[in-house]
């Protein structure tokens, strides 16, 4: 074998462990989104005071449903949740914006 037989033959051979790799991890992914996609319909059976605990509404299931499938809605309503926390966390830093705050009924 020469030189530029072997040159010629080397890019095939390590190309198809990292295209296999690629493969496994995209089957991987998606069977951990369709799981979570599962666990995601059974929030839609919890009453809203027990969404409110983990911080969502109603709303935002109904936001995170319109992901496509395949991709995992529980990374959206994770994106929810949090900016809602911040935004909670910064109107607290703010001087006189406390009473914003006060969700009880009066």
């Amino acid at each position: 074998m020469t030189t530029i037989e072997f040159a010629s033959e080397t890019p095939r051979i390590t190309t198809r462990p990292a295209v296999a790799t690629r493969v496994l991890n995209a089957l991987a992914n998606a069977y951990v989104a369709w799981k979570n996609r599962r666990a995601f319909y059974r929030l839609g059976d919890m009453s809203d005071a027990e969404l409110a605990d983990i911080g969502l509404t109603r709303a935002d299931l109904h936001v995170a449903v319109a992901v496509p499938f395949g991709r995992d809605p529980t990374v959206k309503l994770r994106a929810i949740a949090s900016e809602r926390a911040d935004t909670i966390d910064l109107a607290r830093q703010v001087p006189g914006r406390a009473h914003c705050l006060d969700f009880r009924s009066p």
